[in-house]
């Protein structure tokens, strides 16, 4: 079951979500309207599982930074969310997909336990202008059913992650390169 945003509210102010920093109106029926942060990295060029990926870390200007087709960004999300007791599904709106723009396709899914700042995937169809701190999407928090399985106690790569995460699937691949 996905929680409507009053019991989302509920939750926050019981302690069982995180949403950091929160703002009330950017509740919605039954998610809250993430935002996206202040920088990207930028991976322009082939990638390889087997290695790290360096990309540079860019901040997106007030005046906007224009995606390109045929890039993919790296992007973080604003808020800081998470929970104990609920699952948390992250996708982008319908809005920014109306612009083209795809965005945390291949991961959507926030463990129990896991309370971070999303590393978001970006992707444009055309060129477009993003701005820092927009509304790039919703998040919903779902119900789990079974024994509590915290993602901090599975000890999972991405435990820690502060900001913008790369691939660290070469941690996987024998002979795999950081």
């Amino acid at each position: 079951m996905i929680l409507t945003g009053p019991a989302i509210a509920a939750a926050r102010v019981s302690g069982e979500i995180t949403i950091e920093p929160y703002e009330p109106d950017r509740l919605s029926p039954n998610a809250y309207d993430w935002r996206i942060g202040e920088t990207l990295r930028i991976c322009d060029g082939a990638l390889d599982a087997a290695a790290r990926t360096h990309c540079p870390e860019v901040p997106i200007p007030a005046a906007g930074f224009e995606l390109a087709p045929d890039v993919l960004y790296l992007g973080v999300t604003y808020e800081r969310t998470g929970s104990e007791a609920y699952a948390q599904l992250l996708n982008g709106s319908r809005t920014i997909g109306a612009l083209g723009i795809w965005v945390h396709v291949s991961a959507p899914l926030g463990h129990q336990g896991h309370a971070i700042r999303w590393t978001l995937e970006i992707r444009a169809a055309r060129r477009v202008r993003i701005y820092p701190l927009m509304t790039f999407g919703k998040l919903a928090f779902l119900q789990t059913f079974g024994a509590p399985a915290s993602y901090q106690q599975h000890g999972l790569k991405y435990r820690s992650s502060q900001g913008i995460e790369t691939s660290r699937l070469y941690e996987e691949i024998p002979g795999g390169r950081p």
